[in-house]
């Protein structure tokens, strides 16, 4: 009976129409404010750092939309807009905003799960494929969309970039203050840097962003139904994805949260408010990572080192081509412990929280939640060195001759952060577990997650019985000679309760029935 029953309703699925109108609805809903969202923020993100003062608002808004999905950005600066015969100039960008990666991702998700949602949990693979499929076209479309707004021009000053400093050296002969002269006709003039969305790699980029995102949408989702067969899913996979998302988003919040911090005693706030905006999530993904000593290799050159944090730019500064660990960090500042600390009780956060949401019995529990838990670790440590790294240089030659050059890179290495995550995610999952087993038995009726639905038990009680101070378990006193069962002694009981006699009815003159009622009286 069940399984015909349940062959039946897999058959009704499958005969039941696609909801075509449903799904592009959905998809155009949660793609159009996917990208409002993303817009927003790397507008005002861009207007609070300043940029939009020396290039179109509307151009570096959608060429950071289009890093922030994964595309391509290609620069360049035209020399001989200066008149300088023989220099050449390379500009060179990678990085990746995930402020507005971020935002962007919460949108998409959450409407993709809704239009799911809305199906009650009767929809199948074929429907949850075409809503999401629909949704990737569409966004796709969108994508192409910021090739062709994303082309436009930067204007900087070339003080800022601190060309007047290279130029003030004469020395070398000739050709030396011939470079030298050339170098500050450039100092004094404004730097245009021509930039555009390269449409294939963004489309591309974009594409696999959006599949990414709803399928860590998808996973980390605990109350969104799936189709009949994905119930492994739902016990095995999402309680330790969707506890790894939840500490990295804490992450991100406790970013947000020093930002603001910072921001209240500088100088320049709107700055610091900007940069957190576009990458508070860059920030925190990388301490992530490197408070669980995983080691970054980088170089700082420049006036760009100014864009890393102290004590990172100081010791890139210093000890080039030493890799980045958090010991040598603390030689700098010892406060930099405090962050693997931090980065510790995450990990510990996340293991309670995959116990907690793990449907298994007690005695698997701390196995499993081990097992999970350092799987997810180790796929999302990874991935998080892999979305964080940047690369950035700028360089300015005239007549063979370095005249100016500065960059910053930092690239975390993603096979240690593969071992680490794995090691982490087990010992925190068990750890984790440890604490939730020992609060249910101190709990003593504790419910085990998954555990089946029985009949009402008791929990244990706080202390032993004592007769002494709970009236209710005092037995009656029984006097001498009776049985163990009369109970009539008892000290709130005085003897046998005995029924009433029965009441003599009144009788009549002739004993025969009640007497007759008195006359009425006069006048009524």
């Amino acid at each position: 009976m069940g399984s015909a029953g349940s062959s039946g309703s897999a058959g009704s699925l499958r005969g039941r129409s696609l909801p075509w109108g449903d799904a592009l609805l959905s998809a155009v809903a949660g793609v159009g404010w996917a990208f409002v969202g993303m817009g927003v923020a790397a507008a005002l993100g861009v207007h609070l750092v300043g940029a939009d003062a020396r290039g179109s608002l509307g151009a570096l808004t959608a060429a950071v939309v289009a890093l922030a999905v994964g595309g391509s950005v290609s620069p360049s600066v035209d020399m001989s807009a200066f008149g300088m015969t023989g220099g050449e100039a390379h500009v060179a960008f990678q990085a990746t905003p995930l402020g507005v990666s971020l935002v962007g991702a919460v949108l998409l998700g959450w409407f993709f799960l809704r239009s799911l949602r809305v199906t009650g949990g009767g929809g199948s693979g074929r429907e949850l494929a075409l809503r999401a499929g629909v949704l990737v076209v569409l966004f796709g479309a969108g994508v192409l969309g910021l090739s062709w707004v994303g082309r436009g021009v930067v204007t900087l000053d070339g003080g800022a970039l601190g060309l007047r400093r290279v130029s003030g050296g004469g020395s070398g002969g000739w050709l030396g203050g011939l470079v030298s002269d050339r170098v500050g006709d450039l100092a004094h003039a404004n730097v245009a840097i021509r930039f555009v969305v390269d449409a294939v790699p963004t489309l591309l980029g974009g594409l696999g962003w959006c599949v990414g995102v709803l399928i860590v949408a998808l996973l980390a989702s605990r109350r969104t139904s799936l189709p009949p067969g994905w119930e492994i899913v739902q016990r095995v996979v999402r309680p330790a994805v969707s506890a790894v998302v939840t500490v990295l988003l804490v992450a991100v919040v406790a970013g947000l949260a020093a930002a603001g911090y910072a921001a209240i005693g500088d100088d320049h706030p709107r700055r610091i408010a900007g940069a957190a905006l576009l990458g508070a999530p860059n920030g925190a993904w990388v301490a992530v990572p490197l408070g669980l000593f995983v080691p970054w290799d980088g170089r700082a050159g420049g006036v760009l080192r100014m864009v890393l944090p102290d004590p990172v730019g100081q010791f890139l500064t210093d000890s080039p081509g030493r890799p980045v660990t958090v010991g040598r960090l603390a030689e700098l500042d010892g406060r930099v412990w405090l962050l693997a600390v931090a980065a510790g009780l995450l990990m510990l956060a996340a293991g309670v929280l995959t116990a907690v949401r793990t449907p298994v019995g007690a005695r698997r529990l701390v196995l499993w939640c081990g097992v999970r838990l350092g799987v997810a670790t180790g796929v999302a440590l990874p991935l998080l060195v892999w979305l964080t790294r940047t690369s950035v240089d700028a360089s300015v030659s005239v007549l063979g001759f370095d005249a100016f050059g500065t960059g910053v890179e930092l690239r975390g290495r993603v096979g240690v952060a593969v071992v680490v995550g794995v090691v982490w995610g087990g010992v925190a999952g068990v750890l984790g577990a440890g604490v939730v087993g020992r609060r249910a038995e101190k709990g003593g009726g504790a419910v085990v997650p998954g555990a089946a639905a029985g009949p009402y038990s008791p929990s244990r009680p706080y202390r032993a019985p004592n007769p002494d101070t709970n009236p209710y378990l005092r037995l009656p006193e029984v006097p001498p000679g009776a049985g163990s069962d009369d109970v009539s002694g008892a000290p709130t009981v005085a003897s046998p309760t005995l029924p009433p006699p029965p009441r003599r009815r009144p009788q009549g003159p002739s004993g025969q029935g009640p007497p007759p009622p008195p006359p009425p009286k006069p006048g009524g």
